[in-house]
């Protein structure tokens, strides 16, 4: 797993004020239901993003994520993998994941992701006009694959993805690709990533926390704060480069 039950987001420099956060389901065009969890900014934006969490599914770091994504301004949904497999529930530490990541297919999470991306250019999601993609780990790999997979996107957004489950799909990216990537991470070498980046056809920023190892992205790693913050200013500048 990547973050565990302590785990919790980072806080965005100069938040703003949210006016809604709450679970909800929804369902993809296979009808499959499945959770979510969405947040709001108080005042109107055009820009959302469809969070795909770690290899767990939607646990309390991605709620918790998707607040900070309103307080960055963006109106945000994160969501589960397992609606087919598991249906509604709880994805604590508790949650024996590993059968059901065995059964997640690129097709199922790309028709949930698309159901995410109708939801936030709903009334009821923000009715944004630019939607971005934001994973991290299993779903940084699943992220960039969406740049293939969900035409129509702004942008793709993965923390420490295995850059070989998204090769399968490079030739077919349209959107743009943000790699955020820890240097100390043992399992993701720096120069696979830089492989991918040189490897598809669109417009790709790499960027290497040296000495940050996977699964930097958490409140509770004072050592990486400065990797934590710099992270936030990265996604920002990405989102505004490409909305």
């Amino acid at each position: 797993m990547c973050h565990d039950d302590a785990s919790r987001a980072p806080g965005v420099p100069d938040p703003v004020a949210v006016a809604s956060h709450g679970d909800l389901v929804l369902t993809a065009a296979d009808g499959n239901r499945f959770a979510a969890f969405a947040a709001q900014p108080v005042a109107a934006t055009p820009t959302g993003v469809v969070i795909l969490p770690d290899i767990r599914g939607l646990h309390d770091f991605y709620g918790d994520l998707t607040v900070r994504f309103a307080e960055a301004g963006m109106a945000a949904v994160a969501i589960d993998y397992f609606g087919r497999t598991a249906g509604i529930g709880d994805r604590s530490a508790a949650f024996e994941f590993r059968p059901h990541v065995e059964q997640t297919t690129p097709e199922g999470v790309a028709a949930d992701v698309a159901a995410g991306v109708a939801h936030l250019r709903s009334a009821d999601g923000g009715a944004v006009t630019s939607v971005f993609t934001v994973g991290f780990c299993f779903g940084g790999s699943f992220s960039w694959r969406q740049s293939a997979e969900n035409p129509g996107l702004a942008g793709a957004i993965g923390f420490y993805g295995r850059p070989e489950r998204a090769l399968a799909v490079a030739g077919r990216m349209t959107a743009p690709l943000l790699l955020l990537i820890g240097g100390a991470d043992p399992g993701i070498p720096v120069s696979a990533v830089e492989e991918f980046r040189d490897a598809v056809p669109v417009e790709t920023t790499l960027v290497v926390y040296d000495g940050a190892p996977h699964s930097f992205f958490d409140r509770g790693f004072a050592e990486h704060v400065e990797a934590c913050s710099d992270a936030w200013r990265q996604i920002r500048a990405f989102i505004s480069r490409y909305s």
